[in-house]
């Protein structure tokens, strides 16, 4: 058997900690917990920024370099051996609904970041980088439109719409980032992706109905928002 072989036999065979990745998706949740066990985490909130600042350790822990952009993206890196392929990219979000719960989002960043210390912890060097992301609003919970820092990074629409967008309070995203320290200094989107994945828990019943584990989404919902004035006379009917 030659090298080659034997080494992607040995990679094929890799497990994460799942002991691991549970501690640190309960202890993530433990930051906006609520009293029926789950979490309120709204975006750019001081709990937002908690959540942050411990995803950020954990990843500098690890030997990664954290990046966070203007809009707050933030970009966690594992160099490579080739560090000028673009990086396989993994992650979600990490801000919840009101009444969000422990793995939305969350597990696809925590899923990143194990995979990255479970190739610490065997010695494996990969051969392009690999990024674990977590984007800013991805709810929109608090400010529209949802999926506000991916949206930027995609150019969806221009940083200066997203920083305007304000909340119930007058608050704007823009003075909300410069409060809790995550305006970077990257332009969003500057970098290429080599390729991108999440994993997500499921939404729905199929693969619990099918017994199976694991599964690949080949079409999701779309959701598309409009701002609609009509104009006339209120009456019984409108």
């Amino acid at each position: 058997m030659d090298t080659d072989t034997q080494v992607k036999q040995d990679i094929a065979q890799l497990r994460v900690n799942g002991s691991r990745l549970w501690d640190s998706l309960m202890e993530l949740a433990q930051i906006g917990a609520t009293p029926k066990g789950g979490v309120c985490r709204l975006t750019l909130t001081d709990l937002d920024r908690q959540g942050r600042d411990l995803v950020t350790r954990w990843a500098r822990e690890a030997g990664m370099t954290v990046t966070i952009d203007k809009i707050g993206n933030g970009f966690m890196r594992r160099p490579g051996r080739d560090n000028s392929l673009p990086p396989i990219m993994t992650g979600s979000h990490i801000d919840t609904q009101p009444t969000g719960g422990k793995f939305d989002g969350n597990y696809g960043v925590l899923a990143g970041l194990e995979v990255v210390r479970t190739l610490n912890d065997h010695g494996i060097e990969t051969e392009a980088p690999i990024e674990v992301a977590f984007w800013t609003n991805e709810e929109g919970s608090r400010f529209v439109p949802v999926m506000m820092g991916s949206g930027v990074f995609a150019k969806a629409f221009t940083l200066e719409h997203a920083y305007a967008a304000t909340d119930s309070e007058g608050k704007t995203v823009k003075g909300e980032l410069e409060r809790i320290g995550y305006v970077g200094s990257q332009e969003p989107g500057d970098h290429p992706i080599g390729a991108y994945f999440e994993s997500h828990i499921e939404q729905g019943p199929v693969l619990e109905d099918n017994a199976r584990t694991i599964g690949v989404v080949t079409g999701v919902l779309g959701i598309r928002w409009y701002d609609c004035v009509v104009t006339g006379m209120e009456a019984h009917a409108g």
